[in-house]
């Protein structure tokens, strides 16, 4: 009845589009298996997209030939750059998101590669022989077999939603769970755990008063995620901030004896970073008011979403809180924030493709892998479906390095250490966030993504293109010297406030000055104008001359990094191989005999990010090489 397939993926979230579409892209043929096609690419939990960390993913897997970012893009309500008073490397990207036309662009992207098919089903029963993936079976009694197969299911295994006292099971509030897809592979010996979220209520604009509240605009400027020029004629719309206070508190209070995070109910840890309410006030006693953060949940809908409230507290509770909050007095709440339990399967039993170690051509992406986090979940999808493509064809798998994306410095962290909390990125987890900057996500990927096959002929001669404009530029501006005696250039000097310039210096050496900006020289130097049109930098003008002043500014930090990362790649080249038997070596602590022996780091730099592996248990295994 069915042909076979390449690749099947498990879920229509953001790990299984991205793992779809990268997966069709490179050539296979792909089935993607959801319980409901009206929901393929959901967000959810709050409707945005990037923000600290996130936002930098989002460029990478748009770099890399990932359509995350396109699809943010267009469906883009707001957009804001985060933490432009501090230095480039803690910029981050964030957008308010029209819920439903991601949802849409995401399905008309997919449906209109001819590799993927759809199906609309709920797996069952995954089949293995001779410890390789064969085949899945699905409640409509099919059985679909492919060469591999990608799990990005989510938080649907044995899914379990908490309500105040009340529980029940499901993927999402509305629909059902999926409890019998863990067990098979259990069987073969994957492990599985517990992890916990949740979300907030949702509640009619209509009845709020934002008069009462701050109004948060977007930028001026609506940047993007994508490397691509794409265009959004999306009608724009404000955030809101309003603050609860000890009235709330303490209401809040008195339904923490009926709430089943604190009553043992909830088995599975919650994520550290984005806290219930209850949990807020739990960990932060001494704190009078929280921020509350209201987001709009798309162009044509009066749902806003109430970023900061999330709870399984009972809904009178919810809505007795709500209801002191300012501007919320009349809210009408359209559904309730909850709390979920869900299974997940230790990361460390992977390898850095994101393939198992236990089983053959079986791939895992997303929140089964223990992160949070919509850009965590897409950019494994990607790699994951990259990975699959490779394994059929025979090639070696993509391993991005630490110091080379966000991307890598995730996938190394939950492989290498794994998790027992829902795992979201943060700039403060990359070691190497003064190369991994936003900004420059194109120049360090876009080669990698052609040589992959993802990135067309047009993004690789674009960021060609670029790389020469940047060489160009930083040339003339170490060339070009203004004089302080002509009477022009002075008053340029006077303009950009520069002062104690007595003789001629490069415009480079005036840029390094952090009151002085680049852009104002185009602006206003005349033959600096002229010779930028000369390069025909098109729509990324602006970004260019960004990349050009933060190379320049901060060139002493970005050479300290790469001297960094040389020294440390000694580590990464010392490889271990697959056969070595950890448990033989003398001299290993006993722990160190097991983790290693169960995570199987494939060189010595892994090995030492490892949770319990000592500089001793290093120094064993360099000694253990050499001989």
């Amino acid at each position: 009845m069915f042909s076979k397939f390449d690749t099947i993926v498990i879920g229509a979230g953001h790990a299984g589009c991205e793992a779809a579409m990268s997966a069709a892209k490179l050539g296979s043929r792909v089935l993607l298996i959801t319980m409901s096609l009206n929901k393929i690419g959901y967000l959810s939990c709050n409707p945005a997209m990037g923000g600290i960390g996130k936002g930098q993913i989002l460029r990478e897997i748009d770099a890399l030939g990932g359509n995350s970012g396109i699809i943010s893009d267009l469906s883009t309500i707001q957009f804001r750059m985060l933490n432009k008073s501090k230095g480039p490397a803690m910029w981050s990207p964030r957008a308010q998101i029209d819920r439903s036309k991601f949802c849409l662009n995401w399905k008309n992207f997919i449906e209109k590669n001819e590799n993927i098919s759809l199906w609309e089903d709920e797996v069952t029963d995954i089949i293995f022989k001779n410890k390789k993936f064969f085949s899945v079976n699905t409640k409509l009694g099919i059985t679909f077999s492919a060469y591999n197969c990608i799990i990005t299911s989510g938080t649907f295994l044995n899914g379990k939603i908490f309500i105040g006292k009340n529980s029940f099971s499901g993927g999402r509030l509305g629909e059902k769970s999926v409890d019998s897809f863990t067990n098979s592979l259990n069987k073969v010996g994957i492990k599985s755990d517990k992890l916990k979220t949740g979300t907030s209520v949702r509640i009619d604009g209509r009845t709020i008063d934002f008069s009462k509240m701050i109004e948060q605009k977007g930028d001026d400027h609506l940047k993007r995620f994508s490397f691509d020029n794409i265009k959004n004629n999306n009608i724009q719309k404000s955030c809101f901030l309003t603050y609860t206070n000890q009235i709330v508190h303490d209401i809040l209070k008195s339904g923490i004896k009926d709430s089943p995070l604190y009553q043992g109910m909830i088995k599975g840890q919650g994520p550290r970073y984005c806290p219930s309410i209850e949990d807020k006030l739990v960990k932060f006693e001494d704190r009078d008011k929280h921020q509350i953060f209201l987001e709009p949940e798309g162009e044509e809908t009066y749902e806003y979403y109430i970023n900061g409230f999330s709870s399984s507290l009972p809904l009178n509770i919810q809505y007795k809180a709500l209801k002191n909050i300012a501007g919320l007095e009349n809210a009408h709440i359209i559904r309730p924030g909850y709390g979920i339990e869900y299974d997940y399967f230790c990361p460390t039993q992977l390898y850095h493709s994101l393939e198992s170690k236990i089983v053959e051509n079986l791939y895992f992406a997303g929140q089964v892998n223990g992160t949070t986090g919509y850009e965590e979940a897409a950019c494994q999808g990607l790699i994951a479906g990259i990975n699959s493509n490779r394994k059929i064809n025979g090639l070696d798998p993509i391993i991005l390095k630490r110091s080379e994306a966000y991307i890598g410095v995730l996938i190394d962290d939950l492989v290498t250490k794994g998790t027992q909390e829902p795992y979201r990125m943060f700039t403060s987890r990359a070691e190497y966030r003064i190369l991994l900057r936003q900004d420059n996500a194109d120049i360090r990927l876009t080669e990698k993504g052609y040589k992959i096959g993802l990135i067309n002929e047009q993004r690789y001669v674009n960021i060609n293109d670029k790389l020469n404009a940047i060489n160009s530029i930083n040339q003339y501006l170490e060339k070009y010297k203004i004089d302080p005696n002509n009477s022009i250039e002075n008053d340029l000097l006077k303009f950009l406030n520069v002062e104690n310039i007595d003789k001629k210096v490069s415009i480079k050496q005036l840029i390094k000055r952090p009151n002085v900006f680049l852009i104002d020289f185009f602006k206003k130097h005349k033959q600096t104008k002229e010779f930028i049109k000369t390069l025909k930098l098109g729509y990324i003008e602006e970004e260019t001359i960004e990349e050009v002043e933060i190379l320049i500014k901060y060139e002493g930090y970005i050479n300290k990094e790469k001297e960094m990362v040389k020294k440390i790649q000694n580590l990464e080249n010392l490889s271990l191989g697959t056969k070595i038997d950890f448990s033989k070596i003398k001299g290993l602590s006993h722990e160190a005999r097991q983790k290693l022996s169960e995570i199987k780091p494939l060189n010595i730099g892994q090995a030492s990010r490892i949770s319990g592996i000592s500089p001793a248990d290093i120094a064993v295994l360099l000694a253990y090489l050499k001989r």
